[in-house]
């Protein structure tokens, strides 16, 4: 439902935008753990082929 913004103040809270920034800065560690944790699997998986044979 619409708020009226005559009455109600502003549209956004004040701090919006730093939850915004923590809230990429999150998406893009997580990002970062998950190729680091794929690129740790590829490496063992290669050393373990390696060794396999």
């Amino acid at each position: 439902m619409r708020r009226n913004l005559a009455f109600g103040g502003t549209a956004r809270p004040v701090h919006r935008s730093l939850s915004s920034v923590a809230c990429l800065a999150f998406v893009a560690v997580l990002g970062v753990a998950f190729w680091a944790g794929a690129v740790w699997l590829a490496q063992l998986l290669v050393r373990i082929s390696q060794t396999g044979s």
